[in-house]
């Protein structure tokens, strides 16, 4: 397997290691390619606060490190800048015209956060005890409305544009692992779940097999579950594997195994963003194997 990873974050946000130090790293792992994709700056007084997105005045800096990176890796790693930008509705999102004027590479897309009508924002992917506030306040204890929420917002946010990676898909799990607040199964999320897939279908962008939750002991399968996969497979949706590495040793974590799920649901190559001899950057595909 071509290794690569376009799901990677640093000191800038809350990741451990600096742009240049996983740079080396990614060469002694044998890598082709490393993106890395900062969480973006949440915008000013929207009333959301984070530890884990990357400041507002660090964009600059974290723009010129990797382009310098690009320049001095170049003919043994290609690097490339990303960003991964979250839906909130009416808050932020990959659409935003921000992110088409400071030249990314790509954006990987992703939905953390929820909204509700009543009580406070908060992470899906939060603690276990911010998951069930959320729960009981924002939707009357009702899982199964949080859930059609989240997927309402994923699909909300992949039809808005923006993005090319859909990052780990079916994140909402994190929290729902023994299934307490809703069914991993059943009519309603099936349903919600097809209507996503429905709209990144033949819209060009890519879901991530994300190994990040199994590298941090958080979940036991990869982002999207295999039989997810299986259904992305039938719509002809194209995939990469990335690692959601906050640390360098987790570059190439669980790579095999995430390689085999691919190839048990019928997949034969994963895509791979290329400099193409410095013709700029084109998604290519790697075979799996």
């Amino acid at each position: 397997m071509v290794l690569s990873s376009f799901h990677t974050h640093t000191y800038f946000c809350d990741g451990e290691d600096s742009v240049e130090f996983l740079c080396e790293k990614a060469v002694e792992k044998g890598f082709t390619a490393l993106g890395f994709s900062s969480h973006a700056p949440l915008p000013p007084d929207c009333g959301l606060v984070s530890d884990w997105h990357m400041k507002a005045g660090s964009l600059d800096q974290y723009i010129d490190e990797i382009l310098g990176a690009k320049k001095k890796w170049a003919g043994r790693l290609e690097v490339f800048l990303g960003l991964e930008v979250d839906y909130i509705k009416g808050v932020m999102g990959p659409a935003d015209s921000i992110y088409k004027e400071l030249g990314f590479d790509y954006l990987i897309g992703s939905v953390h956060y929820l909204i509700p009508g009543r009580g406070a924002p908060f992470a899906v992917d939060g603690p276990a005890s911010e998951f069930e506030r959320g729960i009981q306040e924002g939707y009357e204890g009702d899982g199964a409305a949080l859930m059609e929420a989240y997927w309402d917002a994923v699909r909300e946010m992949c039809a808005a544009g923006g993005a090319r990676i859909v990052g780990h898909l079916d994140l909402l799990k994190k929290n729902n692992q023994d299934e307490r607040w809703f069914s991993l199964r059943d009519a309603r999320y099936k349903k919600k779940l097809g209507q996503v897939l429905d709209v990144i279908a033949g819209s060009g962008l890519i879901v991530e097999v994300n190994t990040g939750g199994i590298n941090r002991k958080k979940i036991k399968e990869v982002y999207p579950a295999p039989w997810i996969l299986k259904s992305t497979r039938e719509r002809g949706i194209p995939v990469l594997i990335s690692s959601d590495a906050h640390r360098h040793i987790h570059l190439d974590a669980y790579y095999a195994e995430a390689g085999k799920i691919l190839m048990e649901a019928g997949y034969t190559a994963i895509k791979r963003l290329s400099a193409c001899g410095g013709r700029g950057p084109q998604w290519i595909d790697d075979p799996l194997g």
